[in-house]
């Protein structure tokens, strides 16, 4: 009776672990370090350490889109649920630490963007391999993570009414040549986290700038530069490239920054956003340029799949009044802020602060 009660006891417990591990299908990671990882290419990379904290404090992130039954990999499951809890006001429950990946039955990871760091470190921590893309795809969503991308999509979206011009500069003569061309510009390291590898240039280049200039084409070949322009309103429209290979939109993204670096989202019903953005540009230019960039783009993307985001801003026309549209600032192929506004069905602004040594994700009255 002993030995019956311990085999009925055994065959219930195994019964719910694999139960459990049979609903853990999609393993959800936040990795904001990854456009860093990206530039060093290495997969043993480590972030500055501000990287890294905000790793760790906003690791629960991803529970705000995961599908029930999906895993959130966190650094600790007790501060991941009272931080969700706090913002939600309601539980998740599928948080997940390192040590467990090697006994849940994950058969596809949704990071915040694909790398090789990331790669070898699941791989490390018992990941299996068909999880995770392979190597060679790895590498093209490197190379097409390149601002290059972008250079080449913006003129096959110009439209009456928009505006945009981006050259590569390989050498600190082209640079000093598109500078005179266009009087003020923006120079941007191809690969770089958000509002940094960002540098405005006016007249001659100093001392200080030209450095810059000359470590970032040593070390990533070339830079990206861009007519400076008056820019009213800064904005996204957000993507998703599903596994047949079809881009498809799945919303605005009206956002804050300062000095090129992300402050705020504006949390709003779809029909709100998009009257926002009539004020200073006409509906239907923004739906064709959306249209367009589904097109083009589920024919150019390689072996990318998931969420990317096309950063848009509305121009001030420089001789009348009246504004136009830049159609494509950057192409971030990896999931975006907008995409975890989207994400929440309340309305304000979502915010990241630093506060009391730590990042927190926040959403205030508008």
């Amino acid at each position: 009776m002993e030995k019956c009660g311990i085999t009925k006891f055994l065959a219930r417990k195994w019964k719910i672990l694999i139960t459990f591990a049979s609903k853990i299908m999609v393993l959800h990671v936040f990795n904001p370090e990854h456009d860093l990882a990206l530039a060093s290419g290495l997969s043993n990379f480590t972030a500055p350490h501000a990287g890294r904290q905000l790793h760790a404090d906003l690791a629960w992130m991803p529970a705000l889109w995961a599908a029930p039954g999906d895993a959130v990999l966190v650094d600790s499951v007790d501060e991941a649920r009272r931080d969700f809890a706090r913002l939600m006001h309601c539980p998740f429950s599928g948080f997940v630490v390192k040590s467990q990946l090697s006994r849940l039955a994950i058969t596809r990871v949704e990071p915040w963007g694909w790398d090789a760091a990331l790669k070898a470190f699941l791989m490390r921590w018992g990941v299996p391999p068909e999880a995770c893309p392979s190597d060679a795809e790895i590498a093209d969503i490197r190379r097409l993570s390149h601002r290059r991308t972008a250079v080449d999509l913006l003129p096959k979206l110009r439209l009456p009414s928009t505006v945009g011009e981006s050259a590569m500069a390989d050498s600190l003569q082209a640079v000093s040549l598109l500078l005179t061309r266009w009087g003020r510009v923006v120079v941007k390291s191809p690969w770089s986290s958000s509002g940094r590898g960002i540098r405005f240039l006016c007249g001659s280049p100093d001392a200080y700038q030209t450095g810059w200039l000359s470590n970032v084409i040593r070390r990533q070949g070339a830079v990206v530069v861009e007519p400076h322009y008056n820019n009213v309103k800064d904005f996204a429209v957000e993507f998703e490239r599903l596994d047949s290979g079809e881009v498809v939109c799945r919303g605005l993204s009206l956002f804050h920054t300062a000095n090129g670096a992300y402050t705020g989202n504006i949390l709003a019903d779809k029909y709100e956003k998009r009257e926002m953005i009539s004020r200073y540009v006409p509906e239907s230019l923004l739906t064709s340029v959306q249209q367009s960039i589904c097109q083009l783009l589920t024919a150019s993307l390689g072996s990318y799949r998931g969420p990317f985001g096309v950063d848009m801003m509305v121009v001030a026309r420089p001789d009348a009044d009246g504004f136009m549209l830049h159609p494509c600032v950057e192409l971030n192929l990896r999931r975006t802020m907008g995409h975890a506004a989207l994400a929440i069905q309340r309305q304000g602004v979502m915010q990241v602060e630093y506060t009391d040594n730590h990042y927190k994700l926040k959403i205030r009255p508008l």
